[in-house]
């Protein structure tokens, strides 16, 4: 079989293309959590905490250069080492509620995807010869 012929046919195959849809729509579907998480949970959250905005929450490690701004880029941009542990929370939180979303979403499909009852086995069909000694048997017997 040459390589092009079984390369068409794994890419052809259904879980190959299953996988590229699910690939495409999970990046589509993390923009859409990345927007929940910081045009709406986190303004919240910020609100609670303080009017905190967790992006721009750092600690500078190095020695900031005179005239440079305070602001986290201005900082990133002079090459002055800060540990971003903001960013962290932000995104942390982001993957804790996409988890959660994709767990709720695996749990309805797989209630949606219970299995139907195994059917009952009936009782085997017993040959006429085999009923007919057992019918002499049991005469036997009396």
């Amino acid at each position: 079989m040459s390589m092009i012929k079984e390369f068409k046919e794994f890419a052809v195959k259904g879980n190959v293309i299953d996988l590229a849809v699910g690939v495409i729509i999970g990046g589509a579907f993390g923009k859409i959590v990345d927007s929940v998480v910081a045009d709406l949970i986190m303004p919240v959250v910020g609100m609670v905490f303080g009017k905190l905005d967790f992006s721009s929450l750092y600690i500078v490690l190095g020695n900031v250069p005179a005239g440079t701004g305070t602001a986290l880029a201005d900082l990133k941009k002079a090459g002055v080492p800060v540990f971003a542990y903001g960013n962290f929370i932000t995104v942390a939180v982001n993957f804790a509620i996409l988890a959660f979303i994709i767990f709720l979403m695996v749990k309805q499909i797989n209630r949606l995807k219970k299995e139907a009852p195994a059917p009952v086995e009936a009782a085997p069909v017993v040959p006429e010869d085999v009923l007919l000694l057992r019918q002499i048997r049991d005469s036997l017997q009396k």
